[in-house]
């Protein structure tokens, strides 16, 4: 098993496995998914994955940070940051995979 498989490997690998579609509509079904997840994130909104996992946001507020180097004071803005959340079978396969 490889240790890190890139979008040209999930779309290498979906092409394989289906000989009904071409390389070219796999590639173009994949950018397509992949798209819509960021633009729902984007959007805030929520991706649920049933028996993998979820995706949303988590927001920090703004706030004032340190220099630790001169001690000065920096304003750090607010930001969301995309969070996911393993669902209980890839939680399973996972820990059972040992």
């Amino acid at each position: 098993m490889q240790d890190v498989i890139n979008k040209s490997d999930i779309i290498s690998n979906v092409a394989s496995n289906c000989d009904f579609i071409t390389d070219e509509k796999v590639d173009l079904a994949v950018r397509e998914i992949l798209n819509l997840m960021v633009d729902t994130l984007a959007d805030d909104g929520r991706i649920e994955v049933r028996g993998f996992g979820s995706f949303c946001l988590h927001h920090r507020e703004a706030r004032v940070g340190r220099n630790p180097k001169t001690g000065e004071n920096i304003p750090i803005p607010a930001k969301s940051i995309p969070h996911f959340k393993p669902g209980k079978a890839l939680r399973e396969a996972v820990n059972n995979w040992m």
